[in-house]
């Protein structure tokens, strides 16, 4: 139950006596105290010294950072209990407080932790931006809205809550946070990642293992232990002083140090209804507490046992349900009289009309206890008195049966499509599972396994995934099921399996599809496959397969997709094909930033880079606007190499969010996509000796996934040759992109491998190896053909200038300056900076000057420090002097800073920002107010002269 806890001081002069269950009203039977043993709430947790100092430590400095905490532990082993002691502190602190505690039978229930967390603060929601409102009371069944987008949610969540740490600094409290159903878990980690700046702690407790969040790094973990010995002894001789010495001595080594096993050990004992047998040893420890909680229950009367019955599956909170439920299920009236033993004995706990199980383990004992019969009966009780609420009604309906029902599978999948218009995705996938296990035709059962499957991969769940895709094989399937178990094969690498057998299988699929006129999932299998041959060649046979089997589908010649499967599969072969009806397309694709975007792939893999820039930037802008992170996240990554390879090395525009929203959606290859440009980018910029830490993650994700390697693994090597080259490293620059060119090598790439040509060339004209190099441009040459795109010309004109004789070397390097990379601040001054070294070797040192002059300060210009000092050692070894670096203000702002400045000073507001960025109003200004110094101004209409200025400040 969720609420807001005053944040009055207590009484200074308070003395609280032992305890085991009172807090504020709540039942708490983890909680153990003792009597005048003060900290600074006026009591103590016994033999948690340490853990409350750092909880307390945490609180205090809230004012110059928000955290994430977390503990893990056993069940009984006091999480909760500390969990408590901080929500005293954080009151004496003044904090406003928000909890929520999860339960097992509420993790299908789509948001209900989320629920009770803002349940206060729902009021306030008419404050937000309207996509956020909307999105906010759609995912609670509270506004008009039927199809919400989860990030908009996730924003208004965190809006809320910076909102409120604005007047008063805000503790949340997620109890049992491995119960709590995940489209919860999700919204509570995007908080958690963006309240750094914030006066927010969240707090959060869970059993170790598996952890609720995806990534490690989203919450600050400390394991749990028992207590230790002293300590132990003192709490049992407070709560049991009437134990024999050998039962003490027993409750003591069975306990190991749980708080809540000594307590409850010693209460069942006490009270007589609990018998130890000898078998309790083997038991482990949640078994034996059940067992002592379920001893609680079995002397109640009837009408407390069907309440408790209801309660153990209920999966609300409202009183007034479970005694309607209860009623039915006993056969008489029942009233909130006939409840008061279950909270007397600890079972239950209640605030007004919201009531919860009192530990865990209580509702597991009291369901481990219950015939199946009578759960099932307990359900369908549930079931009738939640009529109003449809999708609760039908889950519970699933549980009351036995065997499979077709109507009711029915209507779990209706709810499970209700919860993902919600932006409830991975609810709607267990509700789809739930609904394929009722299902009884077997192929319908498949239907709604691969559609739970489909959800999992939209959330990159690839445990889910393969179990499923396990469950499925060998099922009976429907033609168009077959072809979709097909395409999840490897999905989760992007297409990145690319083993022959397996895309053959694509193709094959794809054309069984055309063949049933199902050109959509033919389009669709046949998009795979292309990816796949793009990650690791299969070879060019099967990847002419490809191409022959999407002529075959009855779409227009223009078609994005189309383009996108030839450009993907045969990029050479096709590019010119691709290249001119790519010109047919306006760059947003006519409003369409889904086809765009396909367009954008289309562009790229020929190499017509300008293209996939622009095509690009439209589904970046609508992605962005619909708050899709998951498709942003691969859009940037694609974009920020496109830029790359254009010369345009600047993190803030692509690569650096790319890789942030990449890892919060928990897509590694594309994360590692991002790392390395990013890490490309450090070394154009700045240079680095050792190998950058970035790289060795990406590389160690290709690793991870050989079948992704080849395109991983060449851009690994191609950031690391530039970096070797803007050091004057040329050999081990020769060496590092050597690799992509090599066919055996785990880094070669057949198209990367023409685009990074010009860097070998560089590479190889200073390890005197020019014949090598030009037996390797002879081939470029014939791969890239007659008709090659942007990128290759860049390269191959580069390419033929510094390895040409010396007779053709001048008419080459005009051609070079003046020909595809004319246009291009960063290929052209790498021409001129290989021309003016040439005409230095000429001994023509005054010619060489203009070149070298116009390289440096166009490397200059882009921000390509160590490519200016190379062309700067040029110009000196001809006896010029006297240049000084100038710097950027903007170079002294994050990737993240740029962005936010480069957005203020188009006259966006923090709100506006915030939204674009997925961060809190409040989180903008801090950055706004740490930028303006770094920048030298004081106001926002300074920031686009600033961001522009090269004064050398």
């Amino acid at each position: 139950m969720a609420h807001i806890i005053p944040h009055a001081p207590p009484d200074p002069g308070a003395v609280t006596a032992l305890s085991a269950r009172t807090l504020g009203g709540h039942a708490a039977p983890g909680r153990w105290m003792l009597d005048a043993v003060s900290t600074t709430s006026g009591r103590r947790l016994l033999g948690r010294d340490d853990e409350l100092r750092s909880l307390f430590g945490h609180l205090d400095e809230v004012g110059t950072r928000g955290c994430a905490i977390g503990l893990l532990g056993e069940p009984g082993v006091g999480k909760s209990a500390l969990q408590a002691e901080a929500v005293q502190h954080a009151r004496s602190l003044g904090f406003t407080v928000l909890t929520a505690r999860g339960s097992q039978s509420e993790t299908h229930l789509p948001f209900a932790s989320l629920h009770q967390v803002l349940r206060p603060l729902l009021h306030r929601a008419d404050r937000l931006p309207a996509m956020q409102r909307d999105a906010l009371l759609a995912c609670f069944a509270m506004g008009e809205s039927v199809e919400v987008n989860p990030f908009f949610t996730f924003l208004a969540v965190l809006e809320l809550l910076v909102d409120l740490a604005a007047r008063t600094p805000v503790l949340v409290c997620l109890d049992d946070l491995h119960w709590m159903d995940q489209p919860s878990i999700d919204a509570l980690a995007f908080v958690a990642r963006r309240i750094t700046g914030e006066r927010v702690v969240v707090l959060c407790t869970s059993r170790p293992a598996p952890l609720p969040f995806a990534d490690a790094h989203t919450v600050e973990w400390t394991q749990l232990r028992g207590i230790d010995e002293a300590s132990a002894a003192a709490l049992l001789d407070a709560r049991a002083p009437r134990l024999t010495p050998a039962m003490r001595d027993r409750v003591l080594a069975q306990a190991r140090g749980n708080p809540l096993a000594l307590v409850e050990f010693a209460t069942a004992l006490e009270s007589g209804r609990y018998t130890w047998t000898e078998l309790d040893d083997d038991l482990p420890m949640t078994t034996r507490l059940e067992r002592a909680f379920a001893a609680r229950a079995e002397h109640l009367d009837p009408a407390v046992r069907a309440i408790l019955t209801v309660a153990a599956v209920d999966d609300g909170d409202d009183v007034g349900d479970v005694l309607a439920a209860a009623q039915i299920l006993h056969g008489a009236p029942l009233d909130r009289a006939a409840a008061q033993p279950a909270f007397e004995h600890g079972l239950l706990t209640v605030v007004g009309e919201r009531y919860h199980i009192a530990h865990p383990l209580v509702g597991s004992a009291l369901r481990q206890a219950m015939p199946p019969a009578t759960r099932q009966r307990a359900h369908e009780a549930l079931a009738r008195v939640l009529a109003a609420h449809p999708d609760r009604a039908v889950w519970h309906r699933a549980s009351s049966v036995s065997g499979r029902d077709e109507r009711i599978a029915a209507e779990l999948e209706q709810a499970a499509g209700n919860a993902q218009r919600r932006g409830a995705i991975a609810s709607a996938a267990a509700w789809l599972e739930r609904a394929a296990a009722l299902s009884p035709d077997p192929r319908s059962q498949a239907a709604r396994l691969l559609s739970a499957a489909e959800l999992g991969y939209q959330l990159g769940r690839f445990g889910q995934v393969e179990q499923i895709k396990a469950q499925v094989t060998g099922m009976t399937l429907r033609p168009r099921d077959r072809s979709r178990l097909a395409w999840l094969e490897g999905v989760f690498h992007d297409g990145s399996t690319g083993e022959p057998a397996e895309v053959r299988h694509l193709v094959d699929m794809a054309r069984q599809a055309t063949e049933g006129q199902d050109v959509e999932l033919a389009m669709q299998l046949l998009v795979g496959a292309a990816r796949r041959v793009w990650w690791r060649d299969p070879g060019a046979p099967l990847r002419h397969e490809i191409v022959l089997a999407a002529r075959q589908v009855d779409v227009p010649g223009d078609d994005p997709r189309l383009l996108a499967i030839y450009a993907l599969s045969e990029s050479h072969e096709q590019g010119p094909l691709v290249i001119e009806r790519l010109a047919r397309w306006p760059a947003d694709a006519g409003g369409r930033p889904d086809l765009a975007g396909l367009l954008g792939i289309a562009a790229f893999c020929t190499g017509d880079f300008r293209r996939a820039v622009a095509f690009l930037s439209t589904p970046v802008q609508e992605l962005r606007a619909q708050g899709r992170m998951s498709l942003l996240a691969e859009a940037l990554a694609i974009r920020a190499w496109a830029e790359i390879y254009l010369g345009t090395f600047d993190a803030a525009r692509s690569a650096d969010e790319a890789m942030r929203l990449a890892d919060e959606t928990g897509q590694s290859l594309w994360a590692a996509t991002a790392r390395i440009a990013v890490a490309l980018i450090d070394g154009v910029g700045t240079g680095w000796d050792t190998r950058h830490d970035l790289l060795s993650e990406a590389q160690h994700v290709a690793l991870r996934t050989p079948n992704a390697a080849s395109s991983l693994l060449a851009g690994v090597q191609l950031a690391r040759g530039i970096a070797e080259l803007g050091a004057n490293r040329h050999e081990q620059a020769y060496s590092e992109l050597r690799r992509v060119f090599q066919p055996a090598d785990p880094a070669f790439q057949r198209m990367q491998q023409v685009w990074a040509l010009g860097y070998l060339a560089d590479a190889a004209v200073h390890t005197g190896r020019h014949a090598e190099a030009r037996s390797t441009l002879a081939a470029m040459e014939r791969i890239a053909g007659t008709s090659p795109a942007t990128g290759s010309i860049i390269a191959l004109e580069y390419s033929r200038a510094v390895l040409a004789d010396a007779a053709s070397a001048e008419e080459l390097f005009r051609t070079a300056m003046d020909g595809a990379s004319s246009g291009l601040p960063w290929h052209r001054a790498r021409a001129e900076l290989a021309y003016g070294s040439w005409l230095r070797r000429q001994r023509r040192a005054v010619e060489s000057r203009e070149s070298l002059r116009a390289a440096r300060a166009a490397f200059e210009a882009v921000g390509a420090r160590t490519w200016a000092q190379r062309a700067d050692q040029e110009l000196r070894a001809t006896g010029e002097r006297g240049w000084r670096p100038t710097s950027s203000p903007r170079e002294r702002l994050s990737p993240q800073e740029t962005q936010i400045a480069e957005l203020a000073a188009q006259g966006l507001s923090n709100r506006e920002i915030g939204q674009r960025l997925f961060l809190s109003h409040r989180t903008v200004s801090t950055h706004l107010y740490r930028i303006f110094p770094k920048l030298g101004i004081v106001s926002r209409n300074q920031l686009a002269d600033a961001l522009q200025s090269r004064d050398g400040a």
